[in-house]
């Protein structure tokens, strides 16, 4: 892995991912409504959002299994899904991109439930993710993930399927980092995580940006937990942006709080 720290300063930076009055229509429901939004090199960005906010349908916008997803839906007749508006990503346009090519730039996602080996062990479902890039490369990666997240180093020899679901959601971020992406995306990663995984998960975004210069953008419905974490937020209510801020602001809001702590 890359060990370079990265300093985001938007200011002086120019964006890794530019997002441009993207709209999603699924049939004629809008599901993104003209959202614009930035991320630059080593920040950490969160979406937050309540359930049906519209945040699923951004990363997979973001990551184009929407494109995917189109291609299926017309094949077999069924729902239309229509795009417009600009992805960006490190000054070219990505918009109608597949999966593999942004994979290939660097973009990788991790989903809500992501989907793993359950009858494979912790290991082998790191080295199943790698199975493109060197062997070599591919082990230096485990061995950081296992530094990461000290839990996947005891169960490296545990079948997957009898993890725990913040261990199975670990395991699916490691998964998602031996492909080495310039951009992680993560869907609700805290999703039915207890507390105290939900503060080991937010310490490892962290550990990824202060020790080794990656990327980060998340989407959450659980905002207490990640706005003392990220730089900037942006707050999504019906697929369009409501409030847009740093983390400390957005933690102050009365408006957040009233919305996502019941305060």
């Amino acid at each position: 892995m890359n060990t370079s720290t990265a300093s985001a300063d938007p200011a002086r930076t120019q964006p890794l991912l530019e997002v441009r009055e993207l709209m999603v229509f699924f049939e004629n429901a809008l599901a993104i409504n003209g959202l614009s939004l930035e991320v630059h090199p080593g920040e950490i960005i969160g979406v937050i959002g309540s359930n049906s906010a519209g945040k699923t349908t951004l990363m997979n916008a973001l990551s184009g299994l929407i494109i995917d997803m189109r291609i299926k839906e017309k094949r077999r007749g069924g729902e239309r899904i229509t795009l417009y508006g600009s992805v960006i990503f490190n000054g070219e346009e990505i918009t109608e991109s597949p999966p593999s090519e942004r994979v290939k730039k660097g973009i990788v996602l991790s989903r809500e439930r992501h989907p793993i080996f359950p009858e494979s062990s912790v290991l082998e479902n790191l080295r199943i993710a790698g199975y493109l890039r060197p062997r070599a490369e591919v082990k230096d990666t485990i061995a950081y993930i296992f530094e990461l997240f000290p839990q996947l180093a005891r169960l490296k020899t545990r079948k997957a399927g009898f993890m725990s679901g913040g261990e199975q959601q670990m395991l699916a971020i490691g998964m998602a980092l031996v492909v080495q992406p310039k951009l992680l995306l993560l869907d609700e990663p805290l999703l039915g995580l207890s507390p105290l995984m939900q503060q080991a998960v937010m310490e490892a975004i962290v550990n990824l940006k202060q020790h080794y210069g990656i990327t980060v953008l998340l989407s959450e419905q659980f905002a207490r937990p990640v706005l003392p974490v990220i730089d900037r937020g942006y707050v999504v209510e019906n697929g369009m942006l409501a409030l847009t801020g740093t983390g400390a602001q957005l933690m102050e809001n009365p408006e957040v709080k009233s919305a996502y702590f019941g305060i």
